[in-house]
């Protein structure tokens, strides 16, 4: 009996592709990258009110700003500063999206997992919803 459904296994797949071909484009194409300001720098060169910015943003004292210097990594060779960047910003646009959708998405087969790692039914009345759902000793082929 095979315990992973086709489906599982494209998703892995497609999942495994996109964000190799992701990782391919921030590591080899970042170092090309216009060196001309970005939007909002440019429209507020344009706009003028560019000297208006304050003078210690926000940004600056989030722990990420020891690490990364615009869009390269502090103390690193020019270079592999930007494509290292671009490394680790889309592995942690993946993770970050990864976990959200784990915590986000019902998994396919109603199952949940709860707090002692036992797998339950999710929101399964087994008394009043008969035939809605299979009791938890139950399984149901695929």
């Amino acid at each position: 009996m095979n315990s992973s459904p086709p489906t599982s296994r494209s998703n892995r797949l497609l999942i495994g592709t996109g964000l190799g071909i992701a990782l391919i484009i921030a590591v080899l194409l970042s170092p090309w990258a216009s060196q001309h300001p970005d939007g909002l720098d440019r429209v507020a060169q344009d706009l003028e009110f560019e000297h208006k910015a304050v003078s210690e943003p926000v940004a600056h004292r989030l722990p990420f700003y020891r690490v990364f210097d615009e869009y390269a990594l502090r103390g690193v060779p020019e270079a592999v500063a930007t494509p290292l960047a671009g490394l680790f910003g889309t592995l942690a646009a993946f993770g970050l999206a990864w976990g959200i959708g784990k915590l986000v998405i019902r998994p396919a087969n109603g199952k949940v997992r709860d707090g002692n790692g036992e797998t339950d039914h999710a929101g399964a009345d087994y008394a009043g919803d008969v035939g809605t759902a299979l009791p938890p000793d139950t399984e149901q082929d695929a």
